[in-house]
């Protein structure tokens, strides 16, 4: 993984060349040490977070990456206070009312990932009608990961596997990676090439675990709210400046 130092100087204007990403994944972490920092309750992170993801979602539309991912509410996120896990969720359906212009007016597509039997009625009404406003768009793909967990989404493909098998639809030797990439949450979608984490922690969080297998790494010290336009630039120029080779050598 790549540590990123805070960004010094504004790099919104920054060519990142022919090397853009095409998926975008984030795993938006340090919302509550935001707030605690600054002597606010937890969920006063999560809040300002919202506006971090209206700023990034409209700077990745507008450069035309295809997919952006971002890891809401993990499955391991459930032991969280009731009261943290309350605002959450009527964070999510505010703002699957509240971003439908963002949405529309950037001619977005929205699909959620993850299971649905945990998550209000409300979340999953407004989701409805949103991803029904959004239904003929053709600009980028906007993907919340919601109840979200990479071995779970593993298992569930595993399962659907092993159900079409019993039921004589395929034989086992017939199942290769390609297959079991459209058995995931995630079908249809390129793998992320581009992985940013905020927060500074090291490490994946159980997030998308299949798909980041050769995504680059790109860490920040940066809370979610404090993320910035220039820091999603700084993240897409060191990507477009490594090399990716996918176990193979670069020629020359």
């Amino acid at each position: 993984m790549t540590q990123a130092e805070p960004s010094s100087s504004p790099r919104a204007d920054a060519d990142p060349g022919n090397s853009l990403p095409r998926h975008v994944a984030i795993i938006m972490d340090g919302n509550g040490r935001w707030a605690q920092r600054r002597g606010l309750p937890r969920i006063e992170g999560h809040r300002h977070g919202v506006d971090t993801v209206r700023r990034t979602t409209e700077k990745c539309a507008a450069l035309g990456i295809e997919a952006l991912t971002l890891y809401c509410f993990s499955s391991e996120n459930w032991k969280r206070p009731p009261v943290e896990l309350d605002f959450l969720m009527h964070l999510l359906e505010q703002y699957l009312v509240e971003e439908r212009r963002t949405l529309i007016d950037n001619g977005l597509r929205l699909n959620m990932i993850g299971r649905r039997d945990r998550l209000p009625a409300g979340v999953l009404r407004e989701l409805e009608i949103t991803q029904q406003l959004c239904a003929d768009h053709t600009g980028m793909q906007l993907v919340l990961a919601v109840d979200y967990g990479g071995r779970a989404e593993i298992v569930d493909a595993v399962r659907q596997l092993a159900a079409k098998a019993q039921r004589g639809e395929l034989q086992p030797d017939a199942i290769d990676e390609a297959m079991f990439s459209e058995h995931l949450y995630t079908a249809g979608l390129p793998d992320p090439d581009l992985l940013i984490r905020t927060g500074g922690d090291m490490r994946v969080s159980n997030y998308l675990l299949w798909q980041i297998s050769y995504a680059e790494l790109w860490v920040t010290d940066r809370s979610w709210p404090d993320f910035r336009e220039e820091d999603l630039m700084q993240a897409i120029q060191d990507f477009s400046g490594r090399q990716r080779r996918f176990g193979g050598l670069v020629p020359g």
